[in-house]
C-alpha cells in the first residue's frame, strides 16, 4: 500500500510516528513529525496512524498556531449534534486548503 506525503503513519517495527515524505520501490521514506530525523521504512512495516496516535503525538491540526484553526476548532467543538458534521469539514477543509502546501514544502 502507498501513502499520500504528508500522512501520518505508524512505523511497526519500532512503534513510533512518522510522516510521508516520499517513497522508493518497496520502501517508504519518513520522517519525525514536523521534520528531523528520516529513515526509510518497508511499506508492509507502516500502518496508518490512529487519531488517537496522533492526538498523543501532539498532531492536532488546531495546535499548529494558525488562528483560523482555532477558531474553527472553537466552532466545531461548540456546535449543536446537527451542525457538527458542517463544523468538522469548514475545520478539515481550511486544514487541506491552507496547510497541505506547507508539508510539500518541508519535503
Amino acid at each position: 500500500m502507498t501513502y499520500r506525503n504528508g500522512t501520518y503513519v505508524m512505523d511497526t517495527r519500532e512503534n513510533r510516528i512518522a510522516q510521508v515524505i516520499g517513497e522508493t520501490g518497496t520502501r517508504v521514506q519518513v520522517q519525525r513529525p514536523g521534520g528531523g530525523l528520516t529513515w526509510e521504512v518497508p511499506a508492509s512495516a507502516l500502518r496508518l496512524a490512529t487519531r488517537d496516535e496522533r492526538n498523543a503525538a501532539g498532531l492536532r491540526p488546531y495546535q499548529s498556531g494558525c488562528a483560523e484553526c482555532a477558531v474553527l476548532e472553537a466552532a466545531r467543538t461548540s456546535a449543536l449534534d446537527g451542525e457538527k458534521p458542517a463544523a468538522a469539514a469548514a475545520a478539515r477543509t481550511h486544514w487541506i486548503v491552507a496547510h497541505s502546501t506547507q508539508l510539500r514544502e518541508n519535503e
